[in-house]
């Protein structure tokens, strides 16, 4: 790896600030933090303990201004998401070779591998694809808002926040309904080893990752022996369009799990916690659904709040002499707040418009397959929660995720009626 770069820290930060500490996460996105450092140096180094992240190293270039981060996300002959893969922070034990493993997901390919596997998959994404989904999942979110309400009060991320992205994702691959269950705890096994309340060790993480996998594997070798109407059969036996080798569909189900669920679960309680804490806002919604709020839940929850590229060359960005191999955080949770780029950052406001937010990524090859989908889950549920739930209140304060890259709640709890 190459040596550290100077600075040596920020002085902008108080000395040991880390933009991915679990512990600063779990307890609020730093905001304040990040308009220091897009004021003062946009693009900063920040030290860490040696491999601590898991990729021995000493530390990363925090990237906060939006017009970095667009930089950083559509230039990937310079900023690579294979080299140290996408996820900004393992753990000091994470060893190289599982790190190398990740490269077969879709997420932290480049250029050509990606181009192929994206092309591949985007057959599922298609305006009209997501379009015959509409019907379905909108009385799916009636549903599920209806079967809220005879609880009285409960925990809103598992009554409804986590169930339509759950149930969308089970018809869009065709997994059964009576499935999905699994599918929630093995992604949340997944993203939860930060954590210590949920007690998931990075082994019991990396167990849950293999069974979704040989789970959505065994979806494409019977797909592939007995083809039926659904979209596996698109995306693995389809010969003469190009297909996935059943690997490679394991592994993309393995992303839908967390940024088709995990995303759109976290952008759903957060935008309820936001109009909850907005009743202004709640009140407009409910009285003009404007088709603008989706986008404005996305920005305002920015459910991942970084990823990482890494440099292939020497290079320079806002000011910025990057080397090469150095890591580089490309921090959405500060792009979407950039005032330079949104009027009143920190308002909470459904009629924004325009809305140029990099809650579904900075653009580029990497961009949110799936952002029609959540913007559609958005809607639905929320217009269901406004026709069924219209007094829902708030009984306690959001219960964080401890996670170097969510912006995750494990618990909201409500009053329905």
């Amino acid at each position: 790896m190459s040596a550290t770069p100077p600075p040596p820290s920020c002085p902008a930060l108080p000395d040991g600030f880390d933009f991915t500490d679990p512990d600063v996460n779990q307890e609020r996105i730093p905001l304040p933090e990040f308009a220091a450092l897009r004021h003062t140096a946009p693009v900063s180094w920040i030290p860490q303990p040696h491999g601590i992240a898991g990729f021995g190293d000493d530390g990363y270039w925090a990237v906060t201004r939006h017009a970095d981060v667009k930089t950083v996300s559509t230039t990937p002959e310079t900023f690579s998401s294979r080299t140290n893969t996408a996820i900004i922070r393992f753990n000091e034990h994470m060893q190289r070779d599982r790190i190398d493993a990740q490269q077969l997901i879709i997420l932290n390919m480049d250029p050509p591998e990606h181009t192929r596997l994206r092309q591949i998959v985007q057959r599922g994404f298609t305006p009209r694809a997501i379009r015959a989904l509409e019907d379905t999942l909108r009385r799916r979110a009636e549903q599920i808002v209806a079967g809220a309400t005879a609880h009285g009060s409960g925990d809103f991320v598992t009554d409804i926040a986590c169930e339509l992205p759950l149930q969308a994702i089970a018809e869009l691959i065709g997994v059964p309904q009576e499935d999905r269950s699994r599918i929630f705890e093995w992604s949340n096994k997944m993203i939860g080893y930060d954590d210590p309340e949920l007690a998931i060790t990075e082994e019991v993480g990396t167990e849950s990752s293999i069974e979704l996998i040989s789970y959505a594997m065994n979806m494409a070798s019977e797909r592939k022996a007995c083809p039926a109407h659904d979209i596996v059969t698109k995306l693995v036996a389809a010969e003469d369009e190009g297909n996935l080798t059943t690997d490679e569909f394991g592994f993309f189900v393995l992303v839908l799990a967390v940024a088709g669920n995990e995303t759109t679960r976290n952008a759903i309680t957060h935008g309820m916690h936001a109009f909850l804490t907005h009743p202004e806002q709640w009140d407009l919604f409910r009285a003009e659904r404007p088709r603008t709020a989706a986008d404005e839940i996305v920005r305002w929850a920015t459910p991942v709040t970084s990823f990482q590229r890494t440099a292939t060359q020497d290079t320079e960005l806002g000011g910025a002499k990057i080397r090469e191999g150095d890591r580089v955080g490309i921090f959405y949770a500060s792009a979407n707040h950039d005032p330079e780029v949104f009027t009143a950052p920190d308002t909470f406001d459904i009629t924004r418009d325009p809305n140029p937010h990099l809650g579904f990524g900075g653009g580029g090859p990497h961009f949110c397959l799936g952002a029609s989908l959540a913007r559609l889950e958005i809607d639905l549920i929320f217009n269901a929660i406004a026709d069924t739930l219209p007094t829902i209140r708030l009984a306690a304060e959001p219960r964080r995720l401890r996670s170097p890259w969510l912006n995750g709640v494990k618990e909201l709890r409500v009053t329905y009626t």
